[in-house]
């Protein structure tokens, strides 16, 4: 089927407005099909797409709906952050409050018109938190190629899932996160083994330094992401846990590896049910729209 006035955006830019993850988004057709959906990141030349959906949902949320090459997401971060911008642009406003439902959830959203960008929030909800199990533990450190020597000092790997589960595994420094050549084949046997989204290998913020990271995620058809959001929460959320701070706003910087140098923010804070997050990336909507096949 035809796709018309799909738009691109580069989402979660850098401060000075480079990179970010090239992201399409459009208006979603109800006659159109999953195999539709999925062809049209390809044929805009993104990893991700988001659709758009036409009316409110029940509970006030506009419905999203976001899909890779091979599989739909339950949700996606730079995809939340591109499709509000999108959102906004359609309209005079300079800010615009609104709420999201994604996957079964419907959140709180604002995007805000900055002179370098669009600037978005989300808010994640709970991100919950555990130590892996020795044999995910192992077969995820083995897929990733990394050794004892590779992994951070004091931070240990974490399973953080803020709906769908994913592995964070903090290694020694920035040197070793540009170096790592992981195993997708075998990535993708153990993410599929044991319910994980992906792996997120960072180095931790330090001081007034931003955190670095790469995401790699084979098992939904995306080999290592530009910028990954809702990592950067869960990563946010565990820091705030394993430090014993009430609050905590991180910056991580991601892409570099691949040319996309991207930037996500992101803060954590503790409530009675658990610990949230809120998540924010700056946006560039790519002048003009495109139809396609």
């Amino acid at each position: 089927m035809s796709w018309q006035d799909v738009t691109v955006v580069d989402a979660c830019v850098r401060r000075d407005g480079r990179g970010g993850s090239p992201t399409a988004v459009t208006d979603d057709d109800p006659a159109a099909t999953d195999t539709d959906r999925r062809a049209v990141a390809a044929a805009a030349g993104t990893s991700h797409t988001a659709f758009l959906g036409p009316r409110r949902t029940p509970d006030g949320g506009w419905p999203v709906r976001f899909f890779t090459a091979t599989a739909e997401l339950p949700g996606c971060g730079h995809g939340t952050v591109a499709a509000q911008a999108v959102r906004l642009t359609r309209t005079a406003l300079d800010e615009l409050t609104d709420r999201q439902h994604t996957g079964g959830r419907t959140f709180d959203t604002t995007a805000i018109r900055r002179p370098t960008g669009i600037e978005v929030w989300f808010d994640q909800g709970l991100v919950a938190l555990r130590h892996p199990a020795p044999n995910e533990h192992a077969a995820i450190i083995t897929a990733l190629g990394l050794t004892t020597n590779d992994l951070h000092p004091t931070d240990t790997p974490r399973i953080a899932a803020p709906g769908a589960p994913r592995m964070l595994v903090p290694v020694h420094d920035r040197s070793t996160l540009l170096q790592v050549h992981p195993h997708l084949d075998r990535l993708t046997t153990a993410c599929r083994q044991y319910g994980l989204l992906g792996c997120f290998l960072y180095v931790p913020p330090a001081g007034d330094r931003p955190g670095a990271a790469r995401m790699f995620a084979p098992a939904i058809g995306v080999d290592e992401d530009i910028a990954n959001a809702n990592s950067t929460g869960c990563l946010a959320a565990h820091l705030l846990d394993t430090t014993g701070a009430q609050t905590i706003t991180i910056e991580v910087e991601q892409g570099d590896t691949l040319g996309r140098p991207a930037s996500v923010l992101a803060s954590a804070q503790r409530e009675p049910a658990g610990i949230t997050t809120r998540v924010g990336g700056l946006a560039l909507v790519r002048d003009g729209h495109r139809g396609d096949d």
